[in-house]
């Protein structure tokens, strides 16, 4: 889905302009995203199995939920809009934790030029997974991973996502920081 995007500098400042989502990742205009990973007290993480129909890594299995912030939209807001619009439960602000910023610059092979600020957010899963539903044409699957699945370099590219810049690892010791607690 297309949509309207805030225009950021190669640091993350504003640029005060808005494209589409589709020409920002054609002209490699940088923009923010937010990335939620749902975990569980028994040391689970909740991945998602991207759509088949989608222009990058169809198929794979990725961040609890992941999207584009809109134009205008406030961080925490977009986090807490994705994760009702992927898997249909709502969540507080007083649920999210934020971990992390990073910036990735990524060209995949399909043309597109996707230069990310990604805000990184933790949040315990209060429900069970057969609660949840699956946006269509985003989401194939939803399903309960135990965390060592983010080390195991063997999944990575093939089965999930690719680990640019050891983003799994990152991911990995915030969510065993938190459920050692």
């Amino acid at each position: 889905m297309d949509e309207w995007i805030d225009i950021l500098t190669s640091d993350g400042e504003p640029t005060g302009k808005i494209a589409l989502k589709s020409e920002a990742h054609k002209n490699g205009w940088y923009h923010s995203t937010t990335h939620v990973w749902l975990y569980t007290d028994d040391k689970k993480v909740l991945l998602q199995k991207r759509a088949s129909v989608k222009k990058v890594f169809p198929n794979l299995w990725d961040v609890s939920v992941a999207g584009h912030i809109g134009a205008g939209e406030n961080i925490i807001d977009a986090a807490i809009r994705e994760v009702k619009e992927e898997i249909g439960i709502t969540i507080t602000k007083n649920q999210l934790t934020k971990i992390g910023l990073r910036k990735d610059e990524i060209i995949h092979s399909n043309g597109i030029l996707d230069n990310e600020h990604k805000h990184i957010f933790i949040c315990k899963l209060l429900v069970p997974i057969s609660k949840l539903t699956k946006q269509i044409n985003e989401v194939d699957d939803l399903q309960l991973f135990d965390l060592e699945i983010l080390t195991d370099s063997t999944k990575h590219g093939s089965f999930m996502v690719p680990n640019y810049k050891n983003y799994y690892d990152f991911i990995y010791n915030q969510l065993t920081k938190i459920t050692l607690q």
